[in-house]
């Protein structure tokens, strides 16, 4: 994990980041998507985990007004569990305390229990449910909360 490296996404990266997108969602982004969220959306931050040259993960965010919503974060499937999201995580909420952001939320499916593991470590906690949120299975979504980012 030496050699991990958190950094803005480029254009250059979105091939990579679509691989990983397609190995880990059924309804994966386009390429297109990706690059009007990281050309020209200004409420978007976007990240990507880079080891040994490669493209292990990424994770994107919208500050809006003095939230982030967190909009995806995914980890290529060989390279979980070695902290990979955890430190794509850590990169957003530093970016977000960065903008003077007060608050950070996401949705995680309520049958992702390894992805709330992390999120709760990380300081976040669950506080509602939306009902049929994904759209590929009507899986409901568990909303989570990380508040009073910047007096931590």
């Amino acid at each position: 994990m030496d050699d991990l490296w958190v950094r803005p996404m480029k254009t250059e990266d979105i091939d990579d980041v679509l691989e990983i997108e397609k190995l880990c969602f059924s309804t994966p982004w386009s390429f297109q998507s990706f690059k009007a969220e990281i050309e020209g959306n200004y409420c978007a931050r976007y990240v990507v985990a880079e080891q040994g040259g490669r493209v292990k993960g990424y994770g994107g965010m919208w500050i809006i007004l003095d939230e982030a919503h967190i909009t995806n974060v995914a980890v290529h499937p060989d390279y979980r569990g070695i902290g990979i999201g955890e430190a794509i995580m850590k990169a957003l909420i530093k970016t977000a305390v960065n903008l003077k952001v007060d608050g950070m939320t996401l949705e995680v499916r309520v049958s992702n229990k390894i992805a709330q593991n992390l999120y709760e470590k990380l300081g976040f906690t669950g506080v509602g449910i939306r009902k049929g949120y994904y759209t590929d299975n009507g899986e409901d979504a568990l909303i989570m909360w990380k508040e009073r980012l910047r007096k931590q």
